[in-house]
C-alpha cells in the first residue's frame, strides 16, 4: 500500500510558488527523495500550502522522511506547519 506524507506550510506567497513550480518543472528534486508523485496546493489568500508526496513503499516513506526532514528551510515553500502520514486507500489517475 502506498504512504503519502502531507506537509502542511503557512506563510506562502505567489512568488514563492512561482520559484518552487519552476524548480519542479526543471526536475530539481531534493537528494534522495524516492516520491512517485507530489502535489503541490496553494491558497494565495491565506498564504498556505500543502504538498502532498505519495511514496510506494514503506523504506521509500523513510527515505524521504529523512531526506525532507533535513532539507534547510530555505527550501522549503514557508514555515513548515504540520507533517502528518496517511495510507493511500485509493488513487486514481484521470
Amino acid at each position: 500500500m502506498a504512504i503519502a506524507r502531507v506537509v502542511s506550510f503557512e506563510g506562502v506567497d505567489a512568488d514563492r510558488i512561482g520559484e518552487i513550480r519552476k524548480e519542479m518543472q526543471e526536475g530539481d528534486r531534493p537528494e534522495g527523495l524516492p516520491a512517485a508523485e507530489i502535489v503541490l496546493l496553494h491558497d494565495a489568500e491565506a498564504e498556505k500550502a500543502l504538498v502532498i508526496l505519495i511514496f510506494e513503499s514503506e523504506d521509500d516513506y523513510r527515505r524521504g522522511d529523512e531526506a525532507l526532514s533535513a532539507m534547510p528551510a530555505d527550501r522549503t515553500p514557508g514555515r513548515r506547519a504540520s507533517v502528518n502520514r496517511y495510507d493511500v486507500a485509493h488513487r486514481t489517475s484521470a
